[in-house]
């Protein structure tokens, strides 16, 4: 899956490592002995990933807005770091409606302060954008979408990733064709995964109502989502990023989805939840009024798997199982040391799945 001699003490720098996603690429990085900057504002969750694993104590830390020009760039100087991973963001597609000038600013020009930043970074050699599949403009169709889709967007946050992809292929076509580092942009499906506390996702909001007895409220029960582990897309970055360093054929976009069927309805997702804890149960809870979220959305990773190599490793029920085995245990513990090295596990488990899994 990944080349841990390639990661053996390199300089990585990872925007929004405070977060869910980056939080978990992270500690894989760690775990493969990269040396670790990260830059992001404080967790946006109690509680967070970030904090229950305890890594503040682990890696270098830069508590900074990824659109402070020269707080980012100061901090790149510092780490001098060969990959660079940007995965800071403002993450949430209901929260978007509530804040969509705040939405855009973080996205977008976050985006290119990052790129702008790595400009005058002469040691960066490969440089992944992290976007989302919600970036494509979607109109409901059952076939996954392809890198070569028209970009798009219903809400304020799907319109903000899909200029990050702009605004990514501008800096690579402008500053970085004849020189300077390899730019990519991935996108992947919905993660879940130990860790995430965001408000209004599913699987955070069914461990909240778990933990407290209460039955998992399901606004829409029949939407079809392209559902994924962390650990697979992520997988993708590092497996990429390895590729990018080393030449140019790997620059633009990849999609990092979930196999067809793993593309399952929210309703299908949270009976797997329910039947791995007792005396659960989920109601749907429509709401009225309520901003626009897609029904239907589908993944084409045909071009990750032809070209990378790359392919899940999980099926839907096992990236649940390892989901609520990693919030089972930071509900019985407090300790950071045991769910950091629960996280590891998971990755190292991760890794063997992969290799073991046959390709779809």
């Amino acid at each position: 899956m990944v080349t841990p001699e390639f990661w053996r003490d390199r300089p990585v720098f990872v925007t929004g490592h405070t977060g869910f996603k980056g939080g978990w690429l992270a500690t894989w990085l760690l775990d493969l002995g990269a040396r670790v900057t990260g830059y992001a504002l404080a967790p946006h969750t109690t509680p967070s990933y970030f904090a229950r694993c305890g890594l503040a104590e682990r890696l270098t830390t830069h508590l900074a807005d990824v659109r402070d020009a020269a707080a980012l760039q100061a901090a790149l100087a510092a780490a001098r770091p060969s990959v660079v991973f940007h995965l800071a963001a403002q993450p949430i597609v209901r929260l978007s409606y509530r804040a969509p000038l705040e939405t855009i600013s973080i996205n977008v020009l976050g985006t290119s302060t990052l790129l702008e930043s790595v400009r005058h970074t002469p040691s960066v050699e490969a440089v992944v954008v992290v976007t989302s599949d919600k970036c494509y403009e979607n109109i409901e169709r059952p076939e996954g979408y392809r890198e070569d889709d028209p970009l798009g967007g219903h809400d304020p946050y799907s319109a903000s990733k899909a200029a990050a992809e702009l605004v990514a292929a501008a800096y690579r076509r402008s500053f970085f064709a004849a020189s300077g580092p390899r730019v990519a942009t991935v996108r992947a499906g919905n993660v879940i995964g130990g860790g995430d506390w965001a408000a209004d996702r599913l699987v955070p909001d069914a461990m909240r109502a778990l933990v407290q007895g209460e039955p998992i409220r399901v606004r829409n029960a029949a939407a079809v989502r392209p559902w994924e582990h962390v650990l697979e897309p992520l997988g993708g970055y590092l497996r990429l990023a390895e590729r990018l360093a080393g030449s140019d054929a790997f620059t633009g976009a990849w999609n990092f989805g979930p196999r067809d069927g793993d593309a399952v309805s929210v309703g299908t997702l949270a009976d797997l939840i329910i039947g791995l804890w007792e005396g659960a149960e989920w109601e749907s809870k429509p709401e009225t009024n309520a901003p626009h979220e897609a029904g239907l959305l589908r993944l084409d990773w045909s071009k990750a798997r032809t070209r990378l190599g790359w392919h899940p490793g999980l099926t839907i029920k096992e990236a649940v199982e390892l989901t609520v085995g990693w919030y089972r245990a930071a509900a019985g513990t407090t300790s950071e040391r045991a769910m950091y090295d629960l996280s590891v596990e998971q990755i190292r488990h991760y890794q063997q799945r992969w290799q073991a899994a046959r390709e779809p």
